[in-house]
C-alpha cells in the first residue's frame, strides 16, 4: 500500500516536472516565433500543447514564467558551453569557441529570443533582473577561462579580468544583434579579436628581458592612470 502511494507520488512529481518543462520550452519557442508582444498564456499553452490554465497553476503569471524560462534556457546552454571551455588552452581557441557558439545560437533562433528579452527589459525591471541574471551565467565561466589563460602573462597585470569577461560577453551579444543588419561588419569585428589574441601570444613569447621591460612599462602606465 505504502509502496503504491509512493509510486503514485513519484509519477505525479514527474508529470508536474514534465509540464513545467514543456511550459518553459513553450515560452522560449513562442518568443522565438511570435516575439515578446505575441507571447501570451494562450500562445505559450498552444506551443507547449497543454491547457492554458496550467500556465497560472505552475507559475502564477506569464511574467513569472518568462523569468523562469529565461534562466532555465540560459542555464542549459551555459552548462554545455562550460564543458567545452575546459578544453580551451589559449585565447585563439577561446575566440574560436565563441564564434562556434555564436553560429549555434543564431541557427537555433536564440539570438532572436535574446533580442526580444533585452528589448523588453528596457521597460520592465523584473524582466531586466532575470535577463541580467542570465547574462551573469555566461560571464562566470568566461571569467574563469580568462583567469586561467592569462595567468602568468604580462598582459594580466594590466587587465581587469572580471571587467574583461563582461566586455567579451557584451561584445558577443552586440555582434549577435549587429550581424542581422551588417554581417560583413560583424565578421570584421570578430577577425580583429583574433588579431588581438595573436598579439597576446606574441607578448607571451617574448624573452625574459623583454618581458621584464614590458612589465615595468605596464606597471608605470597603470600607476599613471590612477
Amino acid at each position: 500500500m505504502i509502496g503504491g502511494i509512493a509510486e503514485a507520488g513519484g509519477l505525479y512529481g514527474d508529470a508536474v516536472a514534465d509540464t513545467r518543462q514543456r511550459l518553459i520550452d513553450g515560452a522560449i519557442e513562442t518568443i522565438r516565433t511570435h516575439g515578446l508582444t505575441g507571447t501570451t498564456a494562450r500562445s505559450i499553452a498552444a506551443t507547449a500543447g497543454v491547457n492554458q490554465a496550467l500556465v497560472f497553476y505552475h507559475f502564477g503569471t506569464v511574467h513569472d514564467l518568462l523569468q523562469a524560462a529565461c534562466l532555465a534556457a540560459t542555464r542549459a546552454r551555459v552548462e554545455l558551453f562550460a564543458e567545452r571551455l575546459e578544453h580551451v588552452t589559449d585565447l585563439r581557441q577561446l575566440l574560436a569557441l565563441g564564434r562556434a557558439l555564436h553560429d549555434e545560437e543564431r541557427a537555433e533562433g536564440n539570438v532572436m529570443v535574446l533580442a526580444q528579452l533585452l528589448a523588453g527589459a528596457q521597460t520592465d525591471p523584473d524582466l531586466a533582473e532575470a535577463t541580467a541574471a542570465s547574462l551573469r551565467l555566461w560571464i562566470s565561466p568566461i571569467e574563469g577561462a580568462l583567469t586561467r589563460l592569462l595567468a602568468g602573462s604580462p598582459v594580466s597585470e594590466l587587465v581587469d579580468t572580471p571587467g574583461l569577461a563582461r566586455a567579451v560577453s557584451a561584445g558577443f551579444i552586440g555582434l549577435e544583434l549587429y550581424e542581422g543588419v551588417d554581417p560583413d561588419g560583424a565578421k570584421a569585428a570578430l577577425d580583429s579579436l583574433d588579431r588581438l589574441a595573436v598579439l597576446v601570444e606574441v607578448v607571451d613569447d617574448l624573452g625574459p628581458v623583454a618581458v621584464r621591460a614590458l612589465r615595468a612599462k605596464l606597471r608605470k602606465t597603470a600607476k599613471n592612470r590612477r
